[in-house]
C-alpha cells in the first residue's frame, strides 16, 4: 500500500471531508480513499479487471473480426518411444 500526503490543502476541503467521514462513520483518510475509488472506477471490495477484459472493453464498440482459420495439415502425431 502507498501512503499519500496532499498539502496545502484547502481548509474548506478539510471541513466538508470530515464532515463527510464523520456522517459515513468513517475516519478522514477512509472517505478520501473511498472517494478516491469511487472517482477513479475501482469500487470498494471488487477486484479490478484483467487486462483481457481492459482491452475487451475498449475496442468492443468498434466491432470484432473474423478470421478464417486453415485447416490443420496433419493428424495427432505418435508419441515418442523411449525403448
Amino acid at each position: 500500500m502507498a501512503t499519500l500526503t496532499i498539502r496545502d490543502l484547502d481548509e474548506g476541503v478539510t471541513e466538508r471531508l470530515r464532515v463527510r467521514a464523520a456522517e459515513h462513520g468513517h475516519s478522514m483518510e477512509a472517505e478520501a480513499e473511498r472517494i478516491l475509488r469511487s472517482v477513479l472506477g475501482e469500487s470498494a471490495g471488487l477486484p479490478a479487471c484483467n487486462l483481457y477484459e481492459r482491452i475487451h472493453a475498449r475496442f468492443a464498440a468498434l466491432g470484432g473480426v473474423d478470421l478464417e482459420l486453415p485447416a490443420r495439415e496433419s493428424s495427432v502425431r505418435d508419441p515418442p518411444r523411449f525403448d
